[in-house]
């Protein structure tokens, strides 16, 4: 390390950075004089003696003074890593032996402040949810349908780096290679915030592994997110509106393989949304899941139709939705992936194809948090 260490330092996670940028970015993580005066107005509220007559505002206050608990408990633990490594600052200036361990405490340090930039910017009223996934590949047959599996595995990694349960709910194979659609389940803390980041249409451009005369395709497919919507949000299905259909689980056979009717298609009519759960070995377990994705997913409509309405009636364009082309993912005749909203460029499309999805995520909802967002850019002809 230079002998200028105590000015700047070389971070694995971060690049170079100043002792006093990242004393800085933790103090402006929290005002912490209004947070502490909001966890007071909180603790007011819940000691009231007609505090729990309206159960759901309670519930809803009760949630709110955990997530300021959790807040202010990030707070302290910043402040106590930065004192302690303002000491082994001191030290190291003194000639103590402790640059190795001021640089992995203010390696641990940086990742802590992003961590906490990243959950300061997931305030929305569902990013804490559980999310639903559907990928479905665009026309192109094998070709697409190889990518979307492609994206399935790229988010599966993804969420296990960041240590987030996977559960695969309805797997449909193509008849060559890859799959015409999947639907799977992230649990963990702010999920769905996270993963809303890649909804919309992937593009990926390469030499065909499916074409004998090794010419370069484009294929495209679409990715769409919606929150496990909580106990007490009521979304009402009437039986009227509802076919349910069983047939029998499609799998890649072996002993495993779901030999009964058991696996469960919802349709509802007046919407014609379709879904479908195969993965339990119950009917019943299986109708349950996939009514929880059919009601997150009316739930979801509702809340976009509301959200044109307010655009028409005020004329402003707001962000792009669900269907929009997102990012581009070129392996040939170069090695890009480019986010067409942020214009972030990454160099090494394996390296995000493996699952390193965070710089892109964290940079989308930076610019989405600042109001920045692009709109996404024409394709460029290859």
């Amino acid at each position: 390390m230079e002998a200028s260490w105590h000015l700047h330092w070389t971070s694995s996670n971060a690049g170079t950075r100043t002792w006093s940028d990242v004393r800085r970015n933790c103090g402006g993580i929290f005002d912490g004089a209004r947070l502490d005066e909001q966890l007071a107005e909180t603790e007011q509220q819940i000691a009231g003696p007609t505090f729990w007559n309206n159960q759901a505002a309670a519930q809803q206050v009760m949630q709110r003074r955990r997530r300021l608990d959790e807040d202010r408990t990030l707070r302290d633990s910043l402040r106590r890593r930065v004192d302690d490594l303002a000491v082994l600052s001191d030290w190291a200036k003194s000639g103590e032996d402790v640059l190795a361990d001021l640089s992995r405490g203010l390696d641990e340090l940086q990742q802590e402040v992003e961590a906490a930039e990243t959950k300061k910017m997931l305030a929305g009223e569902h990013d804490r949810a559980n999310a639903i996934v559907t990928i479905h590949p665009g026309a192109g047959g094998t070709e697409s349908q190889d990518w979307a599996e492609m994206l399935l595995r790229m988010y599966l990694r993804w969420a296990e780096r960041r240590g987030l349960r996977r559960e695969v709910m309805d797997y449909q194979p193509g008849e060559e290679a890859g799959i015409k659609s999947v639907t799977f389940t992230l649990t963990g803390d702010y999920a769905y915030g996270l993963m809303s980041a890649e909804a919309g249409v992937h593009r990926l451009v390469r030499i065909s592994p499916f074409d004998q005369a090794a010419r370069r395709h484009t294929s495209f497919a679409s990715v769409f997110v919606w929150p496990e919507l909580p106990e007490d949000i009521e979304i009402v299905i009437e039986d009227k509106d509802l076919r349910i259909d069983t047939y029998r689980s499609s799998g890649a056979g072996g002993q495993h393989v779901n030999v009964t009717d058991s696996a469960v298609r919802l349709t509802h009519l007046p919407t014609g949304m379709v879904v479908s759960c195969q993965n339990e070995r119950s009917q019943i377990k299986n109708r349950a899941q996939a009514m929880k994705v059919l009601k997150a997913r009316l739930f979801d409509l509702k809340m976009r139709e509301q959200q044109a309405r307010l655009d028409q009636l005020g004329g402003e364009k707001r962000e792009i939705g669900f269907g929009s082309q997102i990012r581009s993912y070129v392996l040939q005749p170069y090695q890009m992936v480019k986010d067409l909203r942020t214009r972030m460029e990454v160099g090494d499309p394996r390296r995000v194809l493996d699952g390193d999805l965070d710089p892109f995520i964290k940079t989308y909802l930076m610019q989405k948090a600042a109001g920045s967002l692009g709109a996404p850019a024409e394709l460029d002809e290859e």
